[in-house]
């Protein structure tokens, strides 16, 4: 099965929207409240828009995950900073059909490569809710180490959650 990342465009909305909306009760159990209407076409292509103007100033990038060209999923760098730290977070969801066939393992190995690559970055942080074990092994596949335990993280369907975090640093890393 060949797995890619690509940026998205306008034109992928109604796409993204229809993967989100089949896959809302699946996914809102690791992201924010989310309204209805980001449910919608045009809240995700105003979001594509967004993600467009955050990487063009090199703090976001929003990737589509396809899976032999059918899209399956979206993986993020998230909070990318440069400076001394040179760093970003990793975040990625896969549609519950496509689960368990390394489609995560395979987006997350490519994100990695960009990251180190074409973005140059010396360090990817993965935080994960403390049950979400599936997660917790895709990062452990891709090499991340765990490195912590923090209360009261990030505020996931309305309360402020507990979350495992997890490293990997770029050993190839160089001005």
């Amino acid at each position: 099965m060949a797995i890619t990342l690509r940026p998205p465009t306008t034109s992928d909305a109604g796409a993204l929207a229809d993967l989100l909306a089949r896959n809302r009760r699946y996914f809102q159990t690791s992201e924010p409240i989310r309204s209805d209407e980001y449910y919608t076409v045009p809240f995700q292509a105003r979001l594509i828009l967004d993600t467009e103007r955050a990487r063009s100033t090199g703090t976001s990038n929003m990737y589509l995950i396809e899976a032999d060209e059918k899209l399956v999923g979206r993986a993020y760098l998230n909070s990318i900073i440069r400076g001394a730290f040179q760093s970003a977070s990793v975040a990625y969801a896969v549609d519950q059909d496509h689960t368990g066939q390394g489609i995560a393992t395979g987006a997350l190995s490519e994100l990695i490569r960009l990251a180190f690559t074409e973005l140059n970055l010396h360090r990817l942080q993965g935080e994960t809710l403390v049950n979400n074990r599936a997660s917790q092994h895709v990062l452990a596949r891709c090499g991340f180490i765990h490195y912590g335990t923090v209360p009261n993280y990030l505020r996931i369907q309305g309360r402020w959650q507990t979350h495992e975090l997890y490293q990997l640093t770029n050993d190839h890393w160089s001005d």
